[in-house]
C-alpha cells in the first residue's frame, strides 16, 4: 500500500513505488493535507535549493518555538546549516576548509580502531550489538578527530543520542528536556576543548581554528554550537548511512559476497545506496518573499517539501533508476543537499561508513537475511533503519 503523503513515506517499508508517483505528477504540486508545495523532480529540487527565496528556517520563527529559550535552542540557532547570509557563508567556509584538510587515511585508520574497540564491547551477532554499533561509531570518529580523548567518547555518545531529540517535532516533552540537559552539557565539554586546545595540534577543532580566523568568524557561541552540529550531524545521518548500507547488503543478492571479495567496490556501493536509500529522505525550504518556480507562483510563507529520495531517482539524472547497480559513471546525491547549503562534510561520512562496512565485512560474524528484520526509526525526514532478531531465531536461541 502507498504511504499517505510524501512525510509519512520516510518510514513506510517501500517509499519508491510512491515517488515514482510523484516523479509522474507536476514539479510542483500542492499537497492539500500537509498545506505545502511539494517538489520531486530532480531539476526543480534544485531550482529550489538555488533560489535565494527559499530559506532554510521561516523567518519569523529561527528557532522552533519547542526549543526556544533552551540550552538546545541556543545550540540551533547558531547552526549554519539553520542559517543563511553572513552568518552561513564564512562559517560554511571556515568548516568546509578544515574538513578537507582531513586525511582520509587517517580517517579510515581511526574509522577501524573505533570500529574494532565497539565490536569487543557489543555483540555485532545480534540486532542490538548492530544497532549500538552503528550508531555510536560516527560519533567515536568525529569526536577523536576534534580532539576528545578515547575515554570521554562513550559519554558524547550518550549525550548526543539525547541532544539530536531537539532536532524533532515528534519529540515528548520529556525527550526535549533531556535535549537541552545535553545541550548544556555539550556547550560546556566544547568550551574546556577549545580551551585546552593549542594552535597547531593536528587536531580538526585546531584547524577549525585556524579557518575561522582567516574568514573572520569570531563568534564564540556560534563557534561552539557548530562543532556540536559536526556530531549531531554525524550521529544522524552517518548513522543513517551504515544502516541503509546494511539494508542493502542484507536485501541484495550476492551484494555481501562481492563485498567481502572486493572490498575496494565499497565506495560505489555507498554512492549507489545514498541514490537509491537515502538516510535524508527530504527537506524544507520557506519562502521569504513572491517568486516563480518552474511556472509556479509562490508567496511569501509558502512552504516547499523536497522530496530528495525521489529526485535522486528521476530517469533524467539516473537511467533506469530503480536498477541497483555499482556502474553508473555519475549520481545525483541529493541527499547531501545541493547549491549553498551542500554538507562540506560528504566526503568525510563516505570515508567513516566505508571503513566501518570493511571492518564490519572483515570480522568473523554472519549478516543473515534470515536473522535480521528492521523498521524505521519515527522521524519526518530521517531514514535510519533499527535491526530487530527474528522470530524464528529468538526461537532457536531459546
Amino acid at each position: 500500500m502507498f504511504p499517505s503523503n510524501p512525510v509519512v513515506a520516510v518510514c513506510h517499508p517501500d517509499p519508491y513505488p510512491y515517488y515514482r508517483s510523484l516523479l509522474a505528477g507536476q514539479g510542483l504540486q500542492f499537497d492539500a493535507e500537509l498545506k505545502l508545495w511539494v517538489a520531486s523532480r530532480a531539476c526543480v529540487v534544485q531550482q529550489v535549493l538555488e533560489h535565494p527565496a527559499c530559506l532554510v528556517r521561516p523567518p519569523a520563527e529561527p528557532v522552533p518555538r519547542a526549543i526556544a529559550g533552551s540550552s538546545a535552542g541556543q545550540v540551533f540557532a547558531h547552526l549554519i546549516r539553520m542559517n543563511e547570509g553572513s552568518a552561513h557563508a564564512a562559517p560554511k567556509q571556515a568548516l568546509a576548509q578544515a574538513l578537507a584538510a582531513l586525511d582520509p587515511v587517517h580517517i579510515a585508520a581511526r574509522a577501524m580502531h573505533f570500529s574494532a574497540l565497539l565490536a569487543a564491547r557489543l555483540e555485532l551477532q545480534n540486532a542490538a550489538g548492530l544497532n549500538a554499533w552503528m550508531c555510536d561509531l560516527p560519533v567515536y570518529v568525529m569526536a577523536d578527530l576534534l580532539g576528545f580523548a578515547e575515554a570521554e567518547l562513550p559519554q558524547l555518545a550518550s549525550w548526543m543520542g539525547d541532544f539530536v531529540r531537539c532536532l524533532s517535532p515528534l519529540s515528548s516533552a520529556e525527550q526535549l528536556a533531556a535535549a537541552s540537559a545535553a545541550a548544556q552539557s555539550l556547550l560546556t565539554s566544547f568550551a574546556k576543548l577549545l580551551a585546552a586546545t593549542a594552535p597547531g595540534n593536528n587536531s580538526l577543532v585546531s584547524q577549525i581554528q585556524q579557518e575561522a580566523a582567516i574568514v573572520g568568524w569570531q563568534t564564540q557561541d556560534a563557534l561552539l554550537a557548530n562543532l556540536i552540529g559536526l556530531l549531531s550531524q554525524t550521529y544522524e545521518a552517518t548513522a543513517g548511512l551504515i544502516a541503509n548500507s546494511l539494508v542493502a547488503l542484507l536485501s541484495q543478492n550476492g551484494l555481501q559476497q562481492q563485498m567481502r571479495l572486493a572490498p575496494e567496490q565499497i565506495g560505489a556501493l555507498l554512492q549507489e545506496v545514498c541514490r537509491t536509500d537515502p538516510p535524508v529522505q527530504n527537506t524544507r525550504r520557506f519562502v521569504a518573499q513572491a517568486c516563480t518556480i518552474d511556472g509556479v507562483a509562490l508567496q511569501a510563507g509558502d512552504v516547499i517539501l523536497l522530496v530528495l529520495a525521489a529526485a535522486s531517482r528521476d530517469d533524467s539524472v539516473a537511467p533506469n533508476p530503480d536498477e541497483f547497480s555499482l556502474d553508473r559513471p555519475t549520481r545525483p546525491l541529493l541527499g547531501f543537499s545541493h547549491g549553498r547549503h551542500i554538507c562540506p562534510g560528504q566526503a568525510l561520512a563516505l570515508n567513516i561508513v566505508a571503513a566501518a562496512l570493511q571492518s564490519l565485512l572483515a570480522l568473523p560474524i554472519a549478516l543473515d537475511p534470515a536473522a535480521l528484520q528492521w523498521s524505521y526509526r519515527p522521524s519526518l525526514n530521517g531514514r535510519l533503519p533499527l535491526f530487530v532478531q527474528a522470530p524464528s531465531t529468538l526461537t532457536e536461541s531459546h
